[in-house]
């Protein structure tokens, strides 16, 4: 009980915190926008990396994350935690700058992207536990797996954030779910 108190105690004064970043923010100071971007990067980019599978993707989406985020900082309307809000438009733009990305890359090569390829899972930085696993989704698998499963977004939400119908989206995370027991399963054998 006591420790519940004291966390929720110590969640209100990053909060707050955050609050008075934004506000220096809001009135031109590049300090606090630093200072808001190194309490915030790290998650931004697990999710970043999470929905795009691909470590230099995942950095150029956490920039334009916080490129946009300068520009967009004060329609922050308070209403909700910043956090919560910064998690919903870092995913709203790395989806978008994923659709732009793809869309070139598909203007040259047709395919449907994989997930990132297991020797450069290894390779890759930062990643483990279930994360490993995720970056080797396919695509639209993983997109959905992290948007429901990781992020708290209804199906209804993604199909409309990805273009995709109500169904396709519970068929795609029922794959990423089944691919993801398999390669666990795998390596637990």
């Amino acid at each position: 009980m006591l420790i519940d108190a004291e966390q929720r105690f110590v969640k209100e004064q990053e909060a707050n915190f955050d609050l008075q970043l934004i506000e220096k923010v809001n009135m031109g100071d590049r300090q606090a926008f630093h200072d808001l971007y190194n309490r915030h990067y790290k998650r931004v980019f697990a999710l970043t990396l999470r929905l795009t599978a691909n470590e230099s993707l995942a950095e150029e989406a956490l920039q334009e994350v916080f490129v946009q985020l300068w520009q967009k900082l004060s329609s922050f309307d308070g209403k909700a935690k910043f956090t919560t809000w910064l998690h919903s438009v870092a995913a709203n733009i790395t989806i978008s700058y994923l659709r732009r990305q793809t869309n070139w890359l598909q203007k040259v090569v047709s395919f449907e992207q994989a997930g990132m390829p297991e020797q450069e899972v290894d390779m890759c930085h930062g990643l483990n536990g279930l994360d490993k696993y995720i970056v080797r989704l396919p695509e639209k698998a993983r997109l959905v797996f992290v948007l429901f499963a990781v992020e708290g977004y209804r199906h209804e939400e993604i199909a409309e954030q990805l273009n995709m119908a109500v169904g396709s989206s519970k068929a795609q995370y029922h794959r990423a779910r089944s691919l993801l027991k398999e390669w666990m399963s795998n390596e637990t054998d």
